[in-house]
């Protein structure tokens, strides 16, 4: 069954653009009355959603946008046994197809006009859920990310250096693996250019010395504290 290309190439992909494009973030926004898409930046990513309606909530929509990647990618390895060795050219075609169908329906979703995230998330997702050939260069970039976004208070930034940073960790954890796992190589540098390309008008926040900050969390509550004392 698994080995039909319809299958493997048309309705695997197709499921995971369906499962991307679910918008969680402006689902959790209008279930508080909110049309996120009007607020704080437009976007319906999570760090909208936090600055928006409360870190909690930012958190969640983080972890269910991450999910669309992680699922749908994670199902399709198990299908097409790619844990077992080396995956051929064509498991390692049909599996990229299923995490870029992840991507592609967060950034280009069709319920909002084909006007989505940044897709940082949900590239997370897809990364971790490609076991093990992503999963540990994957886990360093969100390490990178959570200490670039708290040292400069920008999670643009820290989505910006993880991505760049995530080619040559995978690189160097599959270096004797390279000409084996090329289809990969080019995956992961499509993968940062995307996550650049979404990024352009916060690289020219950034340069302008306009773009957004986060408040840490011990600002937060050292805040919180200030005025209760």
């Amino acid at each position: 069954m698994f080995d039909s290309p319809w299958i493997l190439f048309v309705v695997l992909p197709v499921l995971s653009f369906l499962a991307g494009s679910i918008p969680f973030g402006v689902l959790i926004a209008r279930s508080k009355g909110v049309d996120l898409r009007r607020v704080g930046s437009g976007n319906v990513g999570a760090t909208n959603v936090g600055r928006v309606l409360g870190r909690r909530w930012g958190y969640l929509c983080f972890f269910l946008d991450l999910a669309k990647g992680l699922i749908p990618v994670a199902l399709a390895g198990r299908m097409l046994g790619a844990g077992a060795g080396i995956p051929s050219l064509p498991q390692q075609a049909a599996w990229l197809a299923v995490g870029f169908a992840a991507i592609a329906g967060h950034v280009f979703n069709f319920w909002l006009r084909f006007k989505g995230g940044k897709g940082v998330a949900t590239a997370l997702g897809v990364v971790v859920g490609m076991y093990p050939y992503f999963t540990y260069a994957g886990l360093i970039a969100l390490a990178i990310w959570i200490v670039v976004t708290l040292a400069s208070r920008y999670v643009s930034l820290g989505s910006i250096v993880a991505a760049v940073a995530f080619l040559p960790l995978f690189a160097a954890f599959h270096w004797g693996q390279l000409g084996q796992l090329w289809p990969l190589c080019i995956f992961a540098a499509g993968m940062m250019a995307l996550i650049i390309l979404r990024h352009r008008g916060n690289i020219r926040r950034l340069l302008a010395g306009t773009e957004n900050k986060i408040t840490r969390p011990w600002e937060r509550k050292a805040g919180q504290s200030q005025q209760t004392s």
